[in-house]
């Protein structure tokens, strides 16, 4: 598997999660003006629907359902968020609680308040040192993500922009279960105004191009990426 640094010329979306209004706002100020695409969440609930749209995620420790800690042990076991940079933010400075956010999973910790560049400039050190994937292998399927293509055994396999996104979201978490409507969220984004029915009508093109037993339906649930040896 080939990797790739993180390029400082790509606008890189960073998903941020914290419950105050005004935090939220200025973290996004920050980081629109550093040059970072942002989107945000204002509890764990929110996060979680979001996660495959970060290339990197600022996480307040302290939100309203669930602690920081245990959205990030989740997001660590979660093979799309697995290798995502985190950097958290605390208003507890102490190295007890330094130590537990580290300990749950996180890149980097940043003390409230803090300094704008400081932030930049440890986002930017994280993401360069996350050296994000650039390609899936899986059996004689390669999914380029640099390139947005796909083939098989070496033969490209023609594939839309929107079929190419759906095979990278699927390809990139084997085994998990992901509904239609994260599906809908993820790829089409929250913008588009569509059906189930859309996902369905993708994945039936992408079995003729793929082979069926690459995509499995998981009945009442959605649809399920299975790994080269089980398919």
């Amino acid at each position: 598997m080939t990797k790739r640094a993180y390029d400082p010329e790509v606008a890189t979306t960073v998903l941020i999660v914290e419950d105050d209004p005004t935090g939220r706002e200025l973290l996004e100020l920050h980081l629109g003006r550093a040059g970072f695409r942002t989107v945000t969440a204002a509890d764990a609930a929110s996060a979680w629907r979001l996660r495959g749209r970060a290339d990197a995620i600022v996480l307040d420790r302290m939100l309203p359902d669930r602690s920081g800690d245990d959205l990030l042990r989740d997001l660590r076991s979660d093979a799309g968020t697995a290798a995502v940079p985190v950097l958290m933010l605390t208003a507890r400075a102490s190295e007890v609680d330094r130590v537990g956010g580290l300990d749950a999973g996180a890149d980097d910790y940043l003390v409230k308040p803090y300094g704008a560049p400081e932030l930049a400039a440890r986002l930017r050190a994280l993401l360069r040192r996350a050296q994000v994937a650039d390609r899936i292998v899986d059996g004689d399927l390669i999914v380029d993500r640099s390139a947005g293509a796909v083939s098989r055994a070496g033969v490209p396999v023609p594939l839309s922009r929107r079929e190419f996104d759906l095979v990278l979201h699927l390809a990139a978490r084997p085994g998990r279960v992901c509904s239609r409507e994260e599906l809908l969220d993820q790829v089409w984004g929250e913008a588009f105004v569509g059906t189930d029915r859309t996902v369905d009508q993708h994945v039936a093109q992408l079995r003729k191009a793929l082979g069926r037993a690459r995509i499995a339906t998981v009945r009442g649930r959605g649809y399920r990426w299975v790994a080269a040896e089980r398919a």
